[in-house]
């Protein structure tokens, strides 16, 4: 398999990609699903809510975090965790577009 060539693709589709590739695991799912239920930072405390080894829930916080999906800052000797705002508001965009040709259009195809 080729490798994507991102020159091709306008900047807001090769930001979408990056956000949605972030998401496209499940245990980022939770990673996100934890942080909403909690509605603040998180220092700490994901890995015990996940049934995952400490270094593979930091992994996908990293990839989170790279991604724009969450925000990390240090406090002390953890980094606290929150999502961020930004990420979501281009995934938000994004997905209104499709909401709304679907809610103003009847989907003849197929």
């Amino acid at each position: 398999m080729g490798t994507t060539k991102f020159e091709f693709y306008t900047e807001e589709q090769n930001e979408l990609a990056v956000l949605a590739k972030a998401i496209g695991h499940p245990a980022r799912i939770a990673i996100i699903e934890h942080l909403i239920s909690v509605g603040s930072c998180v220092c700490g405390a994901i890995v015990n809510e996940l049934s995952l080894a400490q270094p593979t829930v930091s992994q996908h916080l990293k990839e989170l975090k790279n991604a724009g999906i969450i925000k990390g800052s240090l406090e002390g000797n953890a980094i606290c965790y929150c999502l961020d705002e930004k990420g979501f508001a281009k995934l938000n965009a994004f997905f209104g577009e499709i909401t709304t040709h679907f809610e103003n259009k009847n989907n003849a195809c197929c």
